[in-house]
């Protein structure tokens, strides 16, 4: 079954065509770099799409060879013996599509897939022109589908970069149909020390900063933190000293024993986008858990999931 396209600022039907979005025969939301455009380009995510646009193959599993993005998809969703021919699947937030990949080519689904930055251009050179591709320019909160259409919809890596997370996960939750699931992870907050991180204590300083001077700095320095917290691993005291250095969590989210300009490209890559974003809201498990149930969401489950040696958490229901 096609989704019902809307306008999300007036509610009247949209129609797709080979130029854009059309009400009445005229083009309100045009196809540009095989996207439809709700939002312009400048926004709170202008960051992720400097982001994915210099970094578009380094996260896609076909592209780096290895299968961080399929592992961790699989691990989170369950989905890897389920038949989801036919089925339409709603990816708010998709980046360069690292995920969307896999769901083209491990399932039969229909992905509508969006993203509020032009990092969706980096997604169509990844995954497009693809038959069961639709691709959206668009806010979470402004979404341009009818309620309550998809079967699944995932929101990976995205929550916590959006102004108000509450708010996203209303959203995402009114995009579900009845007996459709949503599955979301997110930034935990696992105690005091959560934000007593090198991240925290410096983001308010660089998140100002030009994306091309942040990433010009990482990179000159990524050499020194990667040799820094290896050594800290090394002799056990990892898990107290390497949170103050400002460098993406190795032990915690990349694969071991990578070949070294593999592990560089994705620590320049994990470590701008720890500064870069605008927003970094971590929460709860239960504070999700709880929107899931005040929103009308059922078989609510929160946890932490792990996949290879990462660990993500992670709240799914039922509608």
């Amino acid at each position: 079954m096609n989704i019902q396209l809307v306008n999300p600022f007036t509610f009247t039907l949209l129609n797709e065509s080979a130029d854009g979005l059309t009400e009445e025969g005229k083009i309100v939301f045009p196809l540009l770099n095989g996207a439809y455009r709700i939002v312009q380009t400048d926004n709170y995510t202008e960051n992720f799409g400097f982001q994915w646009n210099k970094f578009v193959g380094t996260q896609v599993d076909k592209e780096s060879h290895l299968n961080i993005s399929k592992d961790r998809f699989f691990a989170e969703t369950g989905w890897d013996k389920e038949d989801l021919s036919g089925k339409n699947i709603l990816e708010v937030g998709s980046g360069a599509g690292r995920f969307s990949q896999i769901i083209l080519d491990y399932t039969k689904g229909n992905l509508y897939s969006v993203d509020y930055s032009n990092a969706v251009e980096a997604n169509f050179k990844n995954n497009g022109p693809h038959e069961r591709l639709h691709l959206f320019q668009a806010s979470i909160y402004e979404m341009p589908f009818a309620k309550a259409q998809f079967d699944k919809v995932i929101c990976i890596g995205v929550l916590q970069h959006t102004p108000d997370v509450e708010k996203s996960v209303k959203s995402l939750i009114d995009m579900v149909k009845p007996g459709g699931e949503l599955l979301v992870d997110f930034y935990p907050i696992t105690g005091w020390w959560t934000k007593v991180h090198a991240k925290y204590l410096l983001r308010p300083f660089t998140k100002k900063m030009s994306h091309e001077k942040l990433i010009k700095k990482i990179e000159r320095n990524i050499d020194w933190m990667i040799k820094t917290t290896q050594f800290f691993t090394k002799i056990g005291v990892g898990r107290l000293f390497n949170r103050f250095i400002p460098i993406c969590d190795i032990d915690g989210t990349l694969p071991r024993n990578l070949p070294y300009q593999q592990l560089r490209e994705l620590c320049v890559l994990d470590t701008f986008d720890m500064f870069s974003p605008q927003y970094d809201q971590p929460q709860k498990i239960k504070t999700v858990v709880n929107w899931f149930n005040k929103y009308g969401m059922q078989q609510v489950w929160g946890g932490f999931i792990t996949y290879q040696n990462c660990k993500a958490a992670v709240v799914k229901g039922v509608k």
